[in-house]
């Protein structure tokens, strides 16, 4: 845990020394709107064999672009994000049954944003890197297939995670995404595919628990649009 706080520190002071760089000074603030879908899965240990789990992601953002540097336009973004997470099984033992779990996050990333290309008219690419927390606000199961319910020739016997509620509603890790704008006077629009690997874990990882890792990841793509207030 002190390791991985290090880290997040490290990320996030980064972020912040863009501005402390010397180059070419900018101060511009602009306002974000971002929605589109996403895929995710829960790493566990056991192995829990898992399909396609889709999920709509949408939010805010706050970019401040402070200077550029050689050809890099550097800056920090702040973003306040819904996401549905979660994990849909494979379940192939025979027993026609379907599980999908729902977890829906509150997410707070905080980016160093690194762009190059046109400021004003015309393209613009970015990456962004850095630390992000999330907060759990809601947790669901969905059954489905065939009845009864049977979960005797599941594969290594891993049935833990039915009916157990997720424990840590504080999730923590790291997103980096690349995209690319389009500049226009009646604002900025944009496509971005975004990775976050999740640091935390959604249950308990002591020896007396189950569980030797339950983390999420997120793979989404988003339209973005943006405007500046000065």
């Amino acid at each position: 845990m002190r390791r991985t706080l290090t880290i997040l520190f490290a990320l996030a002071l980064t972020a912040l020394t863009a501005k402390a760089q010397v180059g070419d000074p900018r101060n511009m603030l602009s306002l974000g709107f971002n929605a589109g879908m996403g895929t995710s899965r829960v790493s566990f240990v056991p192995r829990i064999k898992q399909a396609t789990c889709l999920g709509p992601t949408f939010g805010v953002s706050l970019r401040h672009i402070s200077e550029k540097y050689f050809f890099l336009i550097c800056g920090t973004q702040l973003e306040c994000n819904f996401a549905r997470r979660g994990w849909t099984e494979n379940i192939e033992d025979g027993s026609g049954n379907e599980y999908t779990r729902i977890a829906d996050y509150i997410e707070i990333p905080f980016l160093a944003y690194l762009g190059f290309g046109r400021e004003i008219r015309g393209f613009q690419g970015h990456i962004n890197l850095g630390p992000q927390i999330g907060f759990l606000i809601n947790d669901d199961e969905i059954y489905g297939g065939q009845e009864p319910w049977d979960t005797s020739k599941r594969p290594n016997n891993v049935t833990e995670q039915y009916g157990k509620a997720i424990e840590n509603k504080l999730d923590y890790g790291i997103t980096a995404s690349v995209g690319l704008e389009m500049r226009t006077g009646a604002g900025n629009f944009g496509v971005e595919g975004r990775y976050y690997f999740g640091l935390g874990n959604i249950y308990g990882i002591t020896k007396k628990d189950y569980f030797g890792r339950c983390a999420n990841s997120t793979i989404s793509v988003r339209l973005t649009y943006s405007f500046n207030l000065f």
